[in-house]
Formats: C-alpha cells, structure tokens, sequence
C-alpha cells in the first residue's frame, strides 16, 4: 500500500533475537498499529473489527457449551435445560451464544451492504470480496447446524426440510442427504454430525477470517470516496486513531448485545423450540432464524422444488461474481446518483424477502383487498410478493449494474482522499475528472 514503510525497531536483546528468527512482533506491530489507513473512514467501517469481536464470543461461549451438551437424541433437549438451570452461568454463555449469532448476522449484513453501497468489491479486491462470501457462507452453514443442537421442535423439523431440499440436487443430492443424515431419516446420527460440523466450522471461519484480513492489507482499506491513497498525506496509522474508533463502536455494539441477552433473550428465537422434537407433530409453521429469512422466501417463490433449490444458492452465488458484473469505472455510490436509488429499491427487495420469509405463502398481503380489485386473488399473497422481490433481487445484480455502469453519468470524483475533507463531494469542482486508479 502506498506510503507504508517498516516503522518497527526491536528495543531489547530478547525482541532481537526473535525478530531474526521469528518477527510475530514485527507483523503484529506493521499489521495493527502503525499500518496506513486512509484518515477519512466513517463508522460503517466499524463493523469489521465488531464482526471480529463477535467471532472470538462466539469460539469462546461455543467451547464452554460444548463441555455439557449432549449430542444424542434421548438427551440433547434436557441437556440444554440442564446448561440453563444448573451449570454456573450456564444460562448467560448459552444466552450469549444464541443471541450472539444473531448480533454475528446483523453485524455481517452492515457490512456487506457498506461494501456494496461503497464499491469495496471492485479491482483491486476481488479475492478479498470473494474470501468474504466464502466467509459468509460458512457461517449460515454454521448457524443452520448450531440451530438444530437444542433439539426442539423448529430444530428438528427444520433440519427434516432443509436436509430433503438438498435431495433435490442432481446428481449428488442423495448422496449429500444420506451422508448427512447417517441413515434413512433426521436421527441421532444426523445429530452427532451436526454437533460434529458446528464445532468445526467456527476455526474454518476463523481461517478464513486471517486469510481475508491478509488480503485486505495488500491493497489497503477502501474509503468512502472509492480514491486509491496517492500519498502519506491521505492516511493515518491504524492506532490510535481507529482503535479508539473501533473500540468505541464495539462498545455500543456491545450496549445492544446486552440488551438482548439480559432482557429479551428469547426474542429473536421461536416459542416451538422450548418443545421437545417430535416427528409424529410437525408444527403449523415452520420457519428458520431471521437472518435466514430472505433465501427462504426465495426458495418457496418458485413452485419447482429443485428450481427453488438452485435459485436459493444461486442468490448467495452471484455475490461471487458481482466484481465483474459491476461495471462502472467509479467505486463510491457517493458520485453515482443514480445508482443511489436502484441500491435503495434493492435493500428494501431484501427487507420484503426477510418478511415474506416469515409470513404464510398463501396469505394475503392486504386481508381487505378483494379478488374484484386484483382480478385474481392469488396475487394477494406473499408468495406472488416473495416473487417480485426475487425477480429484483436478481435483476439488481445481472441487469441493472452492467448495464448502469455503462450508462450512467456519475459526479466529479475527487483527486485524493485529502481533497474532499472540509467540504461535500458534490462541491468538487465541476471540471473534475474521476483518478486514473478508479477506471481500471
């Protein structure tokens, strides 16, 4: 990255000797403190250092309760309880993992919005963008296997349904359903491999999370002005500037992680799961967590089970392309205005999905809205609704970024980070042309 330099001096004998051999002091020392960061970041690029945090609550919280679950279908519900009610703070570390994973989401969802809105996707950070999905794909992977651990009556049916969409694949969908079922049904052997892939997945995630921090420090922070750092001048070292910031913002992260935990543990959960699983009673609506919401109603706005199936990952799929589906030569939706609104009707697409996903197919929208208004009263419900959303959803990606890079007129951009400081973007002046960095 432009302007770091080695700023690292061993001070005693001991740092010496294991900078020769060793130099974890010296990485540390480049990777954390005096790293150059662009000084114009805002607090949405907080949510890297949270999701970090988030992440080792997680490990640490998930090792605890792995010493007295019990993997079995006889005692994994009572297990559970028992954690709750005789374990020593049982009932915090159990509260703060359940929640914790919904606080993970929440933090991982601003985040990719923030990279979205702000181009962090583009050349020169496609392997960083793709090592993120790969990020998030393993942690719903990781959430839909913690979820069926307790053993009630969601967990264990919503493992019957997402287990069979897997069959569904060609090819190797049986194959992947009865491996992972262990047998010819969801059963004790299904729950010792979910218990088993739960435990894995968090190191794989954290892996994945090195790997993904290495990439960010090759080409650098973006900013919110999408301007490649053309100098000392453009940035700040890492501490204490962003360390300060990132730790204030954790803070009141952590102010609304408390919340939850203390008093409203339960409310991103379902009332179905304090019922012990029972096969012969499946409950009246099966739903997953929120954070998977969206993709559940992508998958049942198709009638087609396996075209549900590859339309559900095919949503999560085309993240892996977006940077090279995205054509514009200007990273920062700050300077592309028209941009702004098709990126505003793509997040409320999403927030539809979310809803649609928790809602009855067959229900309608509007109860009042007659079939002699719409002319057929199926497109009353949520399933048509579920519909218009995923055909947006889609469109926003495969249509409306390659075509609008190419169309759209976008705004001055400034010709450093240190430009635009004191004053708004759209003030740059009007002969401004965009740096030569952001249209390669």
């Amino acid at each position: 990255m432009a302007g770091h330099h080695p700023t690292y001096e061993p001070k005693t004998g001991f740092e010496r000797w294991l900078d020769l051999r060793l130099p974890i002091a010296r990485f540390a020392y480049e990777t954390a403190v005096a790293f150059p960061t662009p000084k114009n970041l805002n607090y949405w690029w907080t949510f890297g250092g949270i999701l970090a945090t988030m992440l080792v609550v997680q490990l640490a919280t998930g090792i605890v309760l792995a010493m007295h679950y019990v993997p079995h279908v006889d005692h994994a519900f009572n297990s559970v309880e028992r954690i709750m009610r005789d374990v020593n703070y049982g009932w915090l570390i159990r509260y703060m993992h359940a929640n914790g994973a919904s606080m993970f989401f929440v933090a991982v969802y601003i985040h990719i919005f923030r990279n979205l809105y702000y181009g962090s996707y583009k050349a020169p950070r496609e392997i960083l963008w793709i090592i993120g999905c790969l990020i998030y794909l393993a942690m719903m992977a990781t959430a839909f296997l913690g979820y069926v651990l307790p053993w009630g009556q969601m967990s264990f049916h919503g493992a019957v349904v997402i287990t069979n969409l897997l069959g569904a694949l060609p090819v190797v969908g049986e194959a992947i359903t009865t491996w992972l079922w262990g047998g010819f049904a969801v059963d004790n052997p299904t729950l010792n491999r979910f218990f088993s892939l739960h435990y894995l997945l968090p190191f794989v995630i954290a892996g994945l999370v090195a790997l993904h921090i290495w990439a960010l420090h090759v080409p650098g922070n973006n900013n919110p002005t999408g301007v490649n750092v053309k100098s000392a001048a453009d940035t700040v070292p890492f501490h204490p500037y962003y360390t300060v910031k990132d730790g204030f913002a954790i803070v009141l992260f952590f102010i609304m992680f408390a919340g939850f935990v203390f008093y409203g543990p339960n409310l991103l959960g379902h009332p179905d799961n304090y019922i012990p699983a029972n096969p012969l009673v499946t409950p009246a609506h099966i739903v997953p967590e929120w954070y998977f919401l969206p993709f559940y109603a992508i998958l049942r706005a198709v009638p087609d089970k396996l075209g549900g199936v590859l339309l559900m990952f095919g949503a999560i799929g085309v993240l892996f392309i977006l940077p090279w589906l995205d054509t514009s030569k200007v990273r920062s939706m700050r300077y592309r205005p028209t941009a702004r609104w098709y990126f505003l009707l793509f997040f409320i697409a999403c927030l539809v999905l979310g809803w649609c996903g928790a809602k009855l197919p067959d229900d309608p929208v509007i109860p009042n809205l007659t079939t002699f208004i719409l002319g057929d009263s199926d497109l009353n419900s949520y399933v048509w609704l579920s519909r218009v959303a995923t055909a947006y959803y889609f469109a926003y990606f495969l249509i409306v970024l390659p075509v609008l890079g190419l169309t759209e007129t976008p705004l001055p951009v400034p010709e450093s980070i240190s430009a635009p400081v004191l004053s708004h973007p759209a003030a740059a002046p009007a002969g401004a042309a965009a740096a030569p960095e952001m249209r390669g």
